[in-house]
């Protein structure tokens, strides 16, 4: 709300007092008439003069109206009107405005009910177009904003509301300051702050959602198991036509599983023998016997150590 500048009071009472000490100190006792001429008349000077002093703020400005017609517009800082024949008809803020709207339980081109809050962001242009052309400009904005955001909503899909705020923005900031430029209103900016839809239809998507992804874990895991496949078969080529390499890497494996078994039994079938050609019994009971010396030894290293110190 405006503040209500003290100076065309003050102006009143300096020019009051003035007429008051002029009429009672600057006339005689014997003369009781024309001190009360002079008081009646500093009066109604302070008054016209008072009238006449108008202050605006440097944000706001001023529609002067004469007899009715607009004259200009006046502001910032201090301006006069002729009193009677001058009205002060609307002081314009020209300042960047806030305005929130929603629109509530509106159908998407898709048939789904959504809640839709925006924020306008815009400010007056020409005051005299805001002041003449329309009745209330806040309240036409206002309502301009509301049946945008409800036009744009009904022809626009969800996922593409929910995907593409920016665009649904933009469509929105051009309607609404098409609508608004006849009344000296520039639209500076539309912001779509929420979009909510019903309860059923988010448990719906969350779901579909968490369906996909474990498509597409699925479809990873296949891709590696063809590409692990694809490798075996590369390998099994190359000791295809490099028996000793079969033969070492078929060693190699056995003293793993020998060596990491500690006490366990380990048992390999006689023709998984003859097939990585290992040789005969005495060759595995050697490689045994190799691998229980050798992890003796380290024990027994193991145990000299801490005595030695």
């Amino acid at each position: 709300m405006p503040q209500r500048n003290t100076l065309p009071g003050l102006i009143f009472l300096l020019i009051f007092a003035g007429g008051l000490f002029l009429a009672y100190w600057g006339f005689s006792p014997e003369s009781p008439a024309a001190a009360a001429a002079i008081a009646i008349a500093s009066f109604i000077v302070a008054g016209i003069v008072a009238s006449s002093v108008k202050v605006a703020d440097q944000w706001e400005r001023v529609v002067v109206l004469r007899l009715g017609r607009f004259h200009r517009l006046a502001g910032p800082g201090l301006f006069f009107i002729i009193p009677i024949l001058d009205t002060v008809a609307y002081r314009i803020d020209i300042r960047v405005i806030t305005s929130t709207f929603k629109a509530e339980k509106t159908l998407t081109r898709d048939t789904v009910p959504v809640d839709v809050d925006a924020v306008l962001f815009w400010k007056v242009v020409d005051p005299k177009m805001a002041a003449l052309d329309v009745a209330d400009y806040v309240s036409a904005i206002n309502w301009a904003s509301q049946t945008a955001l409800r036009d744009v909503i009904g022809k626009t899909m969800l996922a593409d509301m929910l995907e593409g705020r920016d665009k649904m923005s933009a469509d929105l900031q051009r309607i609404i300051d098409t609508r608004a430029e006849p009344w000296g209103v520039n639209v500076i900016s539309v912001e779509v702050k929420d979009v909510l839809i019903p309860a059923a239809l988010q448990d719906a998507m969350s779901m579909q959602a968490q369906a996909e992804r474990e498509r597409q874990a699925r479809v990873i895991l296949g891709d590696s198991e063809r590409q692990v496949a694809q490798k075996f078969v590369e390998a099994a080529e190359t000791y295809a036509d490099n028996p000793n390499a079969f033969h070492l890497r078929a060693m190699n494996m056995l003293y793993e599983g020998l060596k990491r078994s500690n006490a366990t039994i380990v048992i390999v079938p006689s023709t998984a023998v003859e097939t990585m050609q290992l040789g005969g019994a005495p060759t595995m009971a050697t490689v045994a016997s190799a691998i229980a010396h050798a992890n003796a030894a380290g024990g027994a290293a193991a145990v000299e150590g801490p005595a030695a110190e």
